[in-house]
């Protein structure tokens, strides 16, 4: 599902930041997985690659059978609406906007009409249990309901590959783990996962832990 080899990147400056030395990795379909290391390790410049969201400099980064270099804007973004979906740590939501609109929303920019959308979004919000929640605003809701829409909205689409970038960062403990026991059901029906986190209690709820240190993987562990 994703390989990597030899991944470097460097962001310019006055004095050039070398921020991945070298990555190889791979993240076979159906795993879950979490990337670990200290504030300024790489990790999430690594998830951001892996979503194609930023680019590197030398090596090889092939997804599901395709290699990233060299994509044009519009084959990118085809690739990465078609195979990825987000969570993020401050959920992403556009406030204005209700729960089942914020769900329906990357429907929308792929045409899909208001009905359908509408209709299969309400069925990833009764899938997170918050079919009740549909019409609320984001300020309506609690940080665990926030998340869940998030959750909800990274599945509309159906992608291959979810990645979270410290989607229990801004949680409590009781609410990261309800949080987690959604990312591992899914992960029971296949979904391939990869969880970015500074938390041991999150890594340890995953099948393979990657710690990062320094732009380098220094350790894969089976949680």
């Amino acid at each position: 599902m994703i390989h990597l080899s030899d991944i470097n990147k460097t962001y310019p400056g006055a004095v050039p930041l070398h921020v991945l030395k070298g990555i190889n990795l791979d993240i076979a379909k159906g795993e879950l997985v979490s990337i670990m290391g200290a504030s300024g390790s790489g990790k999430s410049t690594l998830l951001n690659i892996l979503g194609i969201l930023d680019s590197y400099d030398t090596g090889e980064y092939v997804l599901d059978g395709t290699l990233i270099r060299n994509l044009s804007e519009n084959r990118a973004a085809e690739l990465r609406n078609k195979l990825i979906g987000f969570v993020f740590q401050s959920f992403n939501l556009i406030n204005y906007k209700d729960a089942l609109e914020n769900v329906a929303l990357p429907l929308f920019y792929q045409g899909v009409s208001r009905r359908k959308r509408n209709k299969l979004a309400l069925e990833q919000l009764d899938r997170m249990g918050l079919r009740e929640w549909s019409h609320h605003l984001p300020s309506e809701l609690s940080g665990g309901q926030k998340q869940r829409v998030a959750i909800a909205r990274s599945l509309i689409t159906k992608p291959a590959i979810i990645l979270a970038d410290e989607p229990t960062g801004a949680l409590d403990s009781k609410t990261s783990v309800e949080v987690m026991k959604i990312f591992r059901q899914l992960n029971d029906e296949g979904m391939t996962t990869v969880i970015v986190t500074h938390d041991p209690n999150v890594g340890a709820q995953t099948n393979r832990i990657i710690r990062i240190s320094d732009g380098i993987i220094t350790q894969q562990s089976h949680a």
